[in-house]
């Protein structure tokens, strides 16, 4: 039978409340009381941070269940094993002395064990003559059934804030995906809305997100997106529905004038020229150039933050006229010959050729020669091939990307819109929406 009177540790150990706490929890446990080892081994590992024990007192604790013959442990159950320090090491993987004596005092401290000492500190059983233990020192088990219960709810809680962490991460990640594309959706297809703005809240907002967040964190973060996300929402719903009433229009309108049986033919120059002015042919590349209207300048800033730097912080690009002063102290930086600007200004236009340049600095450390890469691109616009609004419109895509990298806070991480070159994936019309965004 356990022994019932409280018994101190050997030597220089010294004895504390808790360890008497202990002690009598597990005396007064019901005779009748049942557990499974190894399930109560389950539910302490489960918990094993909320109880404080360490994974190498856990593999110690590990041994000494492993010491004890029997499965099931009774209320009225003798569980004192006594194995020696060198089968403790054998059966633990090997670990030092000096670390085993830590662990098992580890052990002790969280209530896992007991310490029943001998005399003289030794671990050993007394048997009688049948064979039967009559008295044994060593560790003792017991608190795994008085407290089994404890460690169950302890593990079950664990696993549910568990289960709520992975729920507020996922949540976490799908937002954070949805409010991404659905401002490169509005970038890319020209919605009218402030999107700069909405861009830079949503930076704002993750970046007060930690590396290792806890649930809290998470659920707070998460809840400051689901605000930016329908506000982002409603602005794609609102555009869609007025296009949407525009198509019905625009469709009887259509209706109407193909009623007409008597169609009008022009001559072949007539209609190749009536062509060259409201489109352009598809190249090899499949890329077509834009109608000669201005790209917004938000949205050129937007996709060239650097570009400010060349003002040198003395003045605010307001408008055109600042934003080609800008580029005129670029234009020198980036090593562009006068005759090659000139050239550019003769092929697309001397905003456009602005536009380009800002371009070139925004991503200049990918591009081994500035210059050679704007006369390139002014070959390729003589030839219609090229139009800045694809080249503006990755730039763009790439700073969503940048924004959208999900700190380390839990499983995988939320992967952003795709950075990839998509010039073919967006059509004439849309473009030419984005266009229309700035009267």
């Amino acid at each position: 039978m356990r022994s019932q009177h409280v018994t101190t540790p050997f030597g220089r150990r010294s004895m504390s409340l808790a360890m008497v706490a202990n002690q009598m929890q597990a005396s007064a446990v019901a005779p009748e009381a049942s557990v499974h080892k190894w399930h109560v081994f389950h539910d302490i590992k489960e918990a094993r941070e909320a109880i404080g024990a360490t994974d190498r007192a856990l593999a110690i604790l590990d041994a000494l269940l492993s010491f004890h013959p029997e499965t099931a442990f009774y209320g009225d159950s003798e569980l004192i094993v006594w194995p020696s320090n060198a089968q403790l090491i054998n059966r633990a993987y090997g670990m030092s002395p000096a670390t085993l004596r830590r662990h098992l005092a580890n052990l002790v401290d969280c209530g896992l064990v007991i310490r029943r000492d001998s005399p003289n500190g030794k671990r050993f059983a007394r048997k009688t003559l049948d064979g039967d233990v009559e008295q044994a020192y060593g560790f003792d088990l017991s608190p795994l059934v008085a407290r089994a219960v404890e460690f169950k709810d302890l593990a079950a809680g664990i696993r549910e804030e568990r289960s709520a962490l992975r729920d507020a991460k996922a949540r976490l990640t799908l937002t954070r995906r949805d409010i991404t594309k659905m401002i490169g959706a509005g970038l890319e297809e020209g919605v009218p809305g402030d999107w700069g703005s909405l861009l830079a809240r949503y930076q704002t907002i993750i970046a007060t997100l930690p590396r290792s967040a806890a649930r809290p964190v998470i659920v707070s973060v998460t809840d400051a997106l689901d605000e930016l996300w329908a506000e982002v929402r409603n602005v794609l719903e609102n555009f869609i529905n007025s296009q949407n009433l525009n198509a019905n229009e625009s469709q009887n309108e259509r209706h109407r004038q193909n009623s007409n049986p008597e169609p009008k033919y022009e001559s072949e120059s007539g209609l190749g020229k009536k062509e060259e002015e409201s489109d352009v042919a598809v190249d090899s590349d499949n890329v077509k150039s834009l109608p000669k209207r201005d790209l917004p300048l938000h949205t050129v800033l937007e996709a060239c933050p650097k570009v400010r730097w060349l003002s040198k912080g003395e003045a605010e690009i307001r408008n055109w006229r600042d934003f080609m002063a800008v580029i005129a102290v670029g234009r020198p930086v980036l090593g562009i010959s006068p005759s090659a600007w000139n050239d550019a200004c003769e092929a697309m236009g001397e905003r456009e050729a602005a536009i380009v340049l800002a371009a070139i600095y925004q991503k200049q450390d990918a591009i081994r020669s500035p210059g050679g890469y704007l006369r390139n691109l002014t070959v390729r616009a003589r030839e219609n091939k090229f139009s800045v609004l694809p080249m503006i419109l990755a730039l763009i895509r790439a700073k969503l990307d940048e924004g959208s990298k999900p700190s380390e806070a839990g499983e995988g991480r939320p992967s952003g819109p795709s950075s990839a070159p998509y010039a073919n994936a967006v059509s004439d019309s849309l473009r030419q929406r984005l266009l229309g965004t700035e009267k």
